[in-house]
């Protein structure tokens, strides 16, 4: 692979040409030098792979700062691969603990829809009720970090105001 304008070193490595653009402004990789005989900057093949492994890096979670850490590293002779590992260990644990926040959130969800009747006006919305903070009592607060505890009864608009329900209390007696 020679030398290639942006457009072309941009699908060499399936990205944008703004997306080029903008890792050089955040200082990933250096913009080439104009020559002084044509009008394009040309991109290495180096640079192209470059490219290509911030890409890899950001499809497999790191963000921007720390794949700068991981291309400083690489560029570190005395660097040791276990500073890499380390890196890579603290991502996994990361990525863990938002998966476990969204099994919670998960788990939060089920619990709202697992009450809703699915059907009637949505003065009868216990999802709505259970969010509304301005509404009678105050709502069961959502957590992701457990399930929902008890929704209160639902309530119903009686001549414009917010009350409880009664079908439900009959259906419950």
């Amino acid at each position: 692979m020679k030398d290639l304008t942006i457009a072309k070193a941009a699908r060499e490595a399936d990205v944008g040409v703004e997306t080029i653009r903008f890792y050089e402004r955040r200082g990933l990789i250096e913009q080439p030098r104009k020559p002084q005989s044509s009008g394009f900057r040309v991109y290495s093949p180096e640079l192209v792979k470059r490219i290509k492994f911030i890409r890899q890096a950001q499809q497999i979670g790191f963000s921007l700062h720390e794949i700068q850490e991981l291309l400083s590293l690489r560029a570190d002779p005395a660097a040791d691969c276990s500073m890499v590992r380390s890196q890579a260990i603290a991502k996994l644990e990361e990525v863990k603990r938002k998966i476990e926040q969204l099994r919670q959130i998960g788990f939060a969800l089920e619990s709202l829809i697992a009450v809703c009747p699915g059907r009637g006006g949505l003065q009868a919305c216990t999802i709505l009720d259970t969010l509304e903070p301005d509404h009678g009592p105050p709502p069961p607060r959502i957590r992701a970090d457990g399930p929902l505890p008890a929704i209160p009864p639902k309530r119903r608009r009686q001549n414009g105001k917010f009350g409880t329900d009664n079908r439900q209390q009959r259906r419950a007696t």
